[in-house]
């Protein structure tokens, strides 16, 4: 603990992560105002008291539009990640289990997803399923699949030669139950990891479908549309971003 607390990186990273959460917990239950409540009369505001990050072109407060725009960007995360690791543990495990041509099938396709651009396919599946949070948070979670199906397999290949798992076959007990029993508790670490760095990789994907006006649609916040939106004024409110 007092090695990590000496890391400076570390330290500033945890703390942004957690303004950021309660920020995102936080306006759940209050917001300093209306986050999509529209007044041409306070537009361009600069920061001040009443408006702490000021207000945008249609006179929206930029605190509380960041703050809703947190919660989605944490949902889309945790979404993104849970479809990501849900079914390429599924996956994994039965490429692991398997063998011969079922589990090289498994894994090739896994290999041909991987080797598409996961941002210019998420992309490419929002123009064609229409734009949105929800086909945002399914076509980046599609692209998580063969990272969490790479690994688990990986990790179970490890794990299925281990003496306990021997043990547990020759007491009678049957496959299902040795993958869910005690194969997966023993890569959940690993899997575990992997899933906070594809979480934040999901949050700066769904900011950049937003930005393109494939994500979060208005009049909810989102960070990226609020940089689009921004980057017409920033000449004359620089605040907004």
């Amino acid at each position: 603990m007092k090695r990590a607390l000496k890391n400076v990186n570390l330290v500033v990273g945890a703390v942004l992560v957690l303004a950021i959460v309660a920020a995102a917990v936080l306006s759940l239950f209050y917001t300093p105002h209306d986050p999509n409540r529209m007044n041409m009369a306070k537009r361009f505001q600069p920061p001040g008291a009443e408006y702490l990050l000021g207000t945008d072109q249609y006179g929206r407060d930029i605190l509380s539009r960041v703050m809703k725009g947190a919660v989605n960007s944490l949902v889309v995360g945790w979404v993104a990640v849970g479809i990501g690791m849900g079914f390429g543990v599924f996956f994994g495990s039965l490429a692991a289990f398997w063998k011969g041509w079922r589990s090289e099938g498994v894994m090739r396709l896994m290999d041909v997803l991987y080797g598409f651009p996961a941002v210019l396919s998420a992309i490419l599946i929002t123009s064609v399923l229409g734009a949105g949070i929800v086909n945002s948070m399914l076509a980046i979670g599609i692209f998580n699949i063969p990272i969490f199906t790479r690994l688990t397999r990986g990790t179970s290949l490890s794990v299925w030669q281990r003496d306990f798992v021997t043990s547990a076959r020759a007491i009678g007990q049957g496959n299902s139950r040795i993958i869910c029993g005690t194969i997966l508790p023993n890569i959940l670490s690993p899997l575990i990891v992997q899933g906070t760095v594809q979480f934040a990789i999901a949050i700066l994907a769904e900011a950049a479908l937003s930005y393109l006006g494939l994500g979060t649609q208005p009049p909810h916040a989102s960070w990226g549309r609020m940089l689009n939106e921004a980057q017409t004024f920033m000449e004359i409110s620089p605040w907004l971003a």
